[in-house]
């Protein structure tokens, strides 16, 4: 029994020496520099937080492993570059930079118009006096609504009065206001060539800093342009490259060499975006019109137009049914230039489109921006003509440039539109007989509404064509997601 005793308390004593040896076997311990100590001491406070919940075994654990990293940037010291430490307290340096990342990525809340307070702020800053409508439509009413025509003799009086704004910035907001420019890539092109001049005029005041002051002349350029017409989403697009080229710009460049870059990567971005987009979205088109084909659009999209014109010169017979609208009747444009070039065309308005579609054997489309969720925003009455083809089993395709993809959800056209002049819906060009609505603004219970966009679901298109490919609708995300950001990396 004595023997089993000690032998215990010799396997005891065995052990002690092997957890705990003597000091004279001890290696020195590890000299620290106090910044390296602070961080130590900043991670045993968040351990010793974060043990009220978890127990005594968390702080342990964390104390441990903060040791270990100390250890190990110590070690990293000695034999290769120095390293700079970190505080891991996750309120100090966790969480923040994650959350502003997250606000930036998400899309700007648009003013509404029905909050009084902030449209009166608006209204102070604002260069271009606007005048609300008399007889405004009160489902609309968060949108804007003012009187079309007054303000732009107005507006053109001050062309050498404003300085704050560039001139070539406010030629291009006049003509937007008048409505000489259409298109979505039109508007866009033309906004990138103003901001580009606006950029080579630039010179940085004293005490400022080129790519802050920019920014900022930037952002009061493009609020002005938004007075005077509201902003596509492909121009917010266009507009958050340009701002982040100019973030990213080094500082080592000079303001001239910096402004080179920048107009560089704008002329890139119209010719690879856009012009290089437009070509590679007919070649995949053009493959899916066959010899006898009845092809139907609506509108007056170039990139469709483009489609056309490419599969008649390498030779394929077919027929063009251009589907029209009041009030702008912008496909008589098309319907002409069509006739020009000697393609067959039947020319109809969009009230005789289910009489014509079961002729059809593919719908073209274009489009001002396609959504996250798969819906696309085009020109009022797209979605009226698509979902037409869909009851007769009529493939609908849509060609859309990548650019024009964006991260919003949009699941009707009340919430984000544009409104026309409501005028243009009262009157009918060269039939005075029939203009009865002439004096329409005096009557206190009528509201005429004239809606730019609409919003055709997912579920009544067939295929997108981008410049990605032909891709279906539940793909937009992943365009989005892979290639989003790729226009910033130009």
């Amino acid at each position: 029994m004595l023997s089993k005793i000690l032998a215990e308390k010799r396997e005891e004593a065995v052990k002690q020496v092997c957890l705990d040896p003597p000091s004279v076997s001890k290696p020195l311990k590890e000299k620290t520099t106090k910044a390296e100590r602070r961080a130590l001491q900043e991670a045993q406070r968040a351990a010793k937080a974060a043990s009220k919940a978890n127990g005594s075994t968390a702080v342990a654990e964390s104390v441990k492993a903060a040791g270990a990293k100390i250890k190990k940037q110590s070690s990293q010291k000695k034999d290769g570059p120095p390293v700079t430490p970190s505080v891991t307290n996750d309120k100090k340096s966790g969480n923040r930079p994650l959350e502003k990342d997250r606000k930036k990525d998400a899309p700007p809340q648009r003013m509404q118009f029905d909050d009084e307070n902030r449209v009166e702020k608006a209204k102070r800053r604002a260069l271009v006096n606007q005048t609300e409508a008399r007889n405004r439509v009160e489902l609309f009413r968060h949108l804007p609504q003012y009187e079309h025509g007054p303000q732009l003799a107005n507006l053109e009086s001050k062309l050498f009065q404003l300085d704050s704004v560039h001139p070539a910035v406010f030629k291009v907001g006049l003509r937007y206001m008048a409505g000489d420019i259409s298109g979505v890539n039109a508007r866009c092109i033309e906004m990138l060539r103003a901001l580009q001049e606006a950029i080579i005029d630039y010179s940085t005041p004293p005490e400022k800093v080129f790519f802050r002051d920019l920014t900022t002349k930037i952002s009061s350029y493009i609020s002005f342009i938004s007075e005077c017409r509201p902003l596509s989403i492909s121009m917010g697009n266009a507009i958050r490259f340009v701002k982040s080229r100019i973030a990213k710009l080094p500082l080592s460049h000079t303001d001239a060499e910096a402004k080179a870059a920048l107009c560089s990567d704008i002329d890139r971005f119209i010719h690879e975006k856009i012009i290089i987009a437009d070509k590679v979205i007919v070649g995949h088109a053009a493959t899916k019109v066959r010899d006898g084909d009845v092809l139907l659009t609506y509108g007056l999209s170039s990139v469709v137009e483009m489609i056309l014109l490419y599969a008649h010169d390498l030779g394929k017979r077919f027929r063009v049914v251009v589907i029209d609208s009041r009030p702008k009747l912008e496909s008589q444009a098309l319907l002409t230039r069509l006739m020009a070039k000697g393609l067959s065309c039947t020319y109809t308005h969009i009230n005789a489109v289910s009489y014509i579609m079961h002729e059809v054997t593919k719908v073209f489309l274009g489009a001002s921006a396609v959504l996250s969720n798969g819906t696309v925003l085009s020109r009022v009455g797209t979605a009226c003509v698509a979902m037409v083809a869909h009851a007769f089993r009529v493939p609908v395709l849509i060609c859309c440039e990548a650019f024009k993809f964006h991260e919003r959800v949009l699941l009707d056209s009340i919430c984000c539109n544009e409104i026309g002049d409501p005028g243009d819906v009262a009157t009918v060009p060269g039939r005075m007989d029939v203009n009865y609505l002439d004096n329409w603004t005096t009557e206190k219970n009528l509201q005429l509404l004239n809606l730019m966009y609409d919003v055709t679901p997912s579920d009544y298109v067939s295929v997108i064509v981008t410049d990605h490919g032909m891709i279906p609708s539940t793909s937009v995300p992943v365009i989005v997601r892979e290639y989003g950001q790729e226009h910033y990396l130009i």
